[in-house]
């Protein structure tokens, strides 16, 4: 495999993880955080940073919409569950 071709796999793979997330709306950010370290904010983030190091102008709310498939705001009023203690409690012994 040459330097390209591996390229246009990574993108593709992450391109299928992003509308794997997209999918599973039932998913919540702090399950994700909890089991994995990372959720869609991170990936959003992290979008949005290699955007800016390579001069690409792009803010983070453009990037969340990439990463969510539509506005921010529009996925948390749609799909954002209150966290339970619990997951919080995970959460604060995890970072």
């Amino acid at each position: 495999m040459d330097k390209q071709q591996q390229t246009e796999l990574e993108a593709a793979a992450f391109r299928r993880l992003v509308k794997h997330l997209q999918n599973r709306t039932d998913v919540q950010n702090i399950d994700l955080m909890n089991l994995s370290g990372f959720c869609r904010n991170c990936l959003s983030k992290w979008y949005a940073a290699e955007a800016g190091e390579r001069g690409v102008e792009l803010d983070l709310e453009h990037a969340r919409e990439i990463i969510y498939g539509m506005p921010y705001a529009d996925w948390k009023k749609e799909y954002q569950t209150e966290a339970t203690q619990a997951q919080k409690d995970q959460y604060k012994e995890n970072h």
